[in-house]
């Protein structure tokens, strides 16, 4: 079972049969979800050594919780998303079951 907190819960799996009959079952794929301008919380600007997880726990409550701030953001990776001197758009958390 995958974390509810994980960026994939709510996404279904496909199966794949391959030529030998071996069964293959992946994540569908998942898009950036559209960005409600109702939804930024706040902004945060990194501080020196800053990693999307710290900032998630400190924003958010919980380090599992970094790609909210990508999808905030706008960014599949989260690496891409420390800059010095550039703000973050941190999400408002919605209620569990919601994404």
């Amino acid at each position: 079972m995958a974390d509810p907190r994980d960026r994939y819960a709510a996404i279904g799996n496909l199966r794949c049969v391959t030529d030998d009959g071996m069964a293959i079952v992946y994540k569908k794929r998942r898009f950036l979800p559209r960005v409600d301008p109702d939804a930024a919380g706040s902004t945060v600007v990194p501080r020196q050594g800053d990693r999307l997880d710290l900032i998630a726990a400190r924003t958010l409550g919980d380090p599992l919780l970094f790609w909210r701030i990508a999808d905030a953001n706008l960014t599949l990776d989260p690496f891409d998303l420390i800059e010095p001197n550039e703000a973050l758009t941190i999400p408002l958390l919605r209620p569990s079951g919601t994404s």
